[in-house]
This record gives C-alpha cells, sequence and structure tokens, in this order.
C-alpha cells in the first residue's frame, strides 16, 4: 500500500475508534453513575440505548447526504457535534440539579453526531480502495473500531478513578483532531457530484432491495445480533464484576477489554486472510455466529470457574470478528460506488440497534438468571447463522459494474501483454521470443559464410593448378 494510501487509512481509522468511546468508555462507569444520580439499572442502561436509538435513527439520512454532497462533509460536521454532546453532558452534572436529563440530553445529541461517522467512513474507504486492497482496508477499519472497544473500557476504568463524569471531557479532545486529519488529509472521490432527490433515492434502495432484499436483510441481521450480543455481555459484565468479585477501576476495565480484544485481533487476521477469498466471507460470517453462540452457551454453566468464563469470552471475541469483519465487505461489495452509502448506512443503523437493545434486554433477562440472559443471546446466534448460511449469496458481493470494470481491466491487460510480448517490448517477449528469432539469423549467416568459403577454396585451387600447369610447360 502506498505510503498516501496509508496516511488517509490512518486518518479514517480515526473515526470508528472514536464513535466506538461513545458507548464501551461509559461501561465501567455506569455503576458508579446509578449510584451517584441514585437511578435504576434499566435508567442507567439508556446512557447506552438513547446514544445509539438517535443514531440508528439518523444513519439513513445521513447516508442520503454523503451520497447527495459529500462523505467528508458529512463525517466532519459530525465529528464536531459528536464533541458537543459530550460538553452538553458535562455541563449538565454542573450546571443543573437534574443533572441525569441533561446528560441524557448531550447523549443523544452525540448519538446525532455518532450516525455521521463510522458508517460513512466505512462507505468512504470502499469508495477510495478496490479490489484485494478494500478487503484489508475495512479490515483495519473494523480493527480499530475493536480496537477502541479494548481501549476505551481502560480509558474509562483510568479516567474515572478521578470521576465518572469526568469521561465526557475525553470527546471533545478527541473529535476536533480526527476532524482535522480527515479534512485535511482524505481525499474523497464522491466530492462535486450531481445529487439526486429524495424521490431517485428512495427509488433506489428499492430497486436494490427488490434485486438483493433477502441476500442484504441476512447480512444486516448477522451485523446486529453480533452487536447485540457484544455489547449486552459487557453490560452484564460490569455490574457482575463489581458485585462478585468487588472489581473495579483498571482491573475491571481489563477483563472487559478481552473479548473486545479478540475481535480487534480476528478483525486484522481476518481481513489479510480473506483479501484473496471473497467466495469464503459468508462461511466466516456463518462460523462466526456458531462461535457466539457456543460462547454465549458457555457461560451460565461456567460462570463460577473465571478461566472457562474468561475464555468463553475470548471465543465469543473471535467469533464477532470473523462476523463483522467480513460482514463489513459483503455489504458494502453487494452494490455500486453510487449506491454504497445508503446501504452502508442502513448497515451502520441496524448495528446501532444491536448495540442499543443490548444492554436493556440483558438488564431485563439478569432479574430471571443467567441461564434465560446468555441462552436467549446463544439461541439468537444459532438461529442467525442458519439464516446467514441459507440467505447470503457470495455471487452477489460484488457490484455487477466493478465485475464488469474488472472484467474489462483484465481483457485490456491481456491485450496489452500480448502486444509487448510480440513486438518485443516487454520481458516475456525478450527471454522467449528473441532467442528463438536469433538462431535462424544465426544460421542463414552460416550458410553465407560457407558459400563464400566455398568459392574462395575453388578459386584457391583454380589458381594452384593454373600455376602448376604453367610451370610444366
Amino acid at each position: 500500500m502506498k505510503a498516501k494510501n496509508i496516511i488517509t487509512l490512518a486518518s479514517l481509522a480515526g473515526v470508528p475508534l472514536i464513535m466506538v468511546l461513545g458507548n464501551s468508555m461509559l461501561i465501567p462507569v455506569l455503576p458508579k453513575m446509578k449510584s451517584a444520580l441514585d437511578i435504576s439499572q434499566f435508567q442507567v442502561s439508556l446512557v447506552i440505548t438513547l446514544f445509539s436509538v438517535p443514531a440508528g435513527l439518523v444513519i439513513p439520512i445521513a447516508g442520503f447526504l454523503s451520497d447527495r454532497i459529500s462523505r467528508k462533509k458529512i463525517i466532519v460536521p459530525a465529528l464536531i457535534l459528536y464533541g458537543l454532546g459530550g460538553v452538553v453532558a458535562l455541563l449538565g452534572v454542573f450546571l443543573f440539579n437534574n443533572s441525569y436529563l441533561v446528560i441524557m440530553a448531550g447523549r443523544i445529541l452525540q448519538g446525532i453526531g455518532a450516525a455521521g461517522t463510522a458508517p460513512i467512513a466505512m462507505a468512504l474507504a470502499s469508495d477510495i480502495f478496490t479490489g484485494s486492497e478494500r478487503s484489508k482496508a475495512l479490515g483495519l477499519l473494523e480493527a480499530s473500531n475493536a480496537l477502541g472497544k479494548v481501549v476505551s473500557p481502560i480509558l474509562g476504568s483510568l479516567i474515572g478513578l478521578i470521576a465518572w463524569y469526568t469521561t465526557f471531557f475525553v470527546f471533545p479532545v478527541l473529535c476536533i483532531p480526527i476532524a482535522l486529519a480527515v479534512w485535511f488529509f482524505v481525499k474523497d472521490p464522491t466530492t462535486n457530484k450531481q445529487g439526486e432527490s429524495v424521490t431517485k433515492y428512495l427509488q433506489d434502495l428499492k430497486r436494490i432491495f427488490k434485486g438483493k432484499g433477502i441476500h442484504l436483510l441476512s447480512s444486516l441481521l448477522g451485523g446486529s445480533v453480533a452487536l447485540f450480543i457484544l455489547f449486552g455481555t459487557l453490560f452484564y459484565l460490569s455490574d457482575y464484576l463489581e458485585k462478585k468479585y468487588g472489581m473495579e477501576g483498571v482491573m475491571k476495565g481489563f477483563v472487559l477489554a478481552i473479548p473486545v480484544l479478540a475481535i480487534s485481533i480476528t478483525s486484522v487476521t481476518t481481513g489479510i486472510v480473506t483479501q484473496r477469498k471473497t467466495h469464503n466471507y459468508k462461511y466466516f460470517v456463518v462460523g462466526g455466529l456458531i462461535l457466539l453462540g457456543i460462547s454465549n452457551l458457555l457461560i451460565p454453566f461456567f460462570i463460577e470457574n473465571i478461566y472457562i468464563f474468561i475464555t468463553a469470552l475470548v471465543i465469543g471475541g473471535i467469533g464477532g470478528g470473523l462476523v463483522l469483519t467480513c460482514l463489513n465487505t459483503i455489504i458494502t461489495s453487494s452494490v455500486v460506488m453510487e449506491e454504497r452509502g445508503m446501504i452502508t448506512s442502513l448497515y451502520g443503523a441496524v448495528r446501532f440497534f444491536g448495540v442499543a437493545i443490548g444492554p436493556p434486554v440483558f438488564g431485563l433477562l439478569m432479574e430471571i438468571s443467567n441461564l434465560a440472559t446468555f441462552g436467549t443471546a446463544g439461541g439468537l446466534a444459532f438461529f442467525s447463522a442458519g439464516i446467514v448460511f441459507l440467505f447470503v449469496n457470495p455471487k452477489l458481493a460484488q457490484a455487477k459494474g466493478e465485475v464488469s470494470a474488472q472484467k474489462q481491466g483484465s481483457r485490456q491487460t491481456w491485450r496489452k501483454i500480448i502486444y509487448e510480448t510480440i513486438t518485443l517490448r516487454n520481458s516475456l517477449g525478450r527471454l522467449i521470443l528473441k532467442p528463438a528469432l536469433k538462431p535462424k539469423k544465426r544460421k542463414d549467416e552460416k550458410q553465407k559464410e560457407g558459400e563464400k568459403e566455398t568459392e574462395m577454396e575453388m578459386t584457391q585451387e583454380e589458381l594452384t593448378a593454373e600455376f602448376a600447369g604453367t610451370k610444366k610447360k
């Protein structure tokens, strides 16, 4: 990958990293927030939900605007709004008596800002990179997302040692430099293109789902279920580790980081391994969902054994990494560039809905039993694996326009190779054809030289004979 592309990818990778801090960094401090604000378990789960639901609702609008205007012109203001929401939440703690409602207002603002970040960055990366580089780029973006999940519980735990509300200060501090990096270092190929009307947008969306609806819906289900289980499990862990083991601060952050570290490592590895094996994406997704199901079915039976419990979390993290990385490529490659913004936006929306539903559903199931909590999650993972296996079509995981362009490019490449080989302009022609032509030239030359030598010999014989005859006389 060229140095310029590396800088572009590094700038884009900061976007999903900052987005994921919005939920994962707050999870370790939720028990302290619950105590400080004197709220219920369900109310504290809304800190996650009221961020994710607005994001899920606004993402399709952000996708439409990114297709109509420019992806970069959506990402940068969205990052600024994201940081502003953190400022509102922080001010609410100090300036208002009912700080819970102000914090929720700040979280809603952050959710709206988050809608224009990672999903649009994913679409922009798909526009910039093509072929095998796209799979690698999307794998790195997913790894950045997962890395944010790894760092954020530890970061949240560390900052939470000062006070639980200081976590809100991190958002404006990080959002501004990332926004500047995207603005100055990322070249947007969708800039200054002709926009389309809302009616045309909806017609295109209807046409896409008419031809690929089952394939896309099955893929969207797999992604939302994976994140539902991940954030539900993290929400459960945050409360369980504190109550069961009295684990707080950095140690709790490290334990919460285990499953998402597994996701991060798996995402990078999967992006590299699968970049030339597009037909295997579906099976990686199915395998990942099965691993998630196995992980969740193990947890209620071995929850008292910390080692098996952590092993189950790692297995689930590996499964999540397989699912999310491969689905990124399947979904973005199922449509052409002009349609990619709307589809990745829908994908981002259902991912956020999975994140939003996970904590409150797990919170309600936790009051029943561990078996009900993780049995439900495991069963949902196996159900999704079956749906993906039956209805996701690997042949649709590459847009027709791009396939045609690749075929045309392949034809032009072969024509160029054949022409340059015949005319001896490339190494192949010089190595194969040129040596084959040289012996023929040498043979002709040798034949001519032989004839000359024969003539010379005959001339010498005639002179000798003539000289001998003259001497006799």
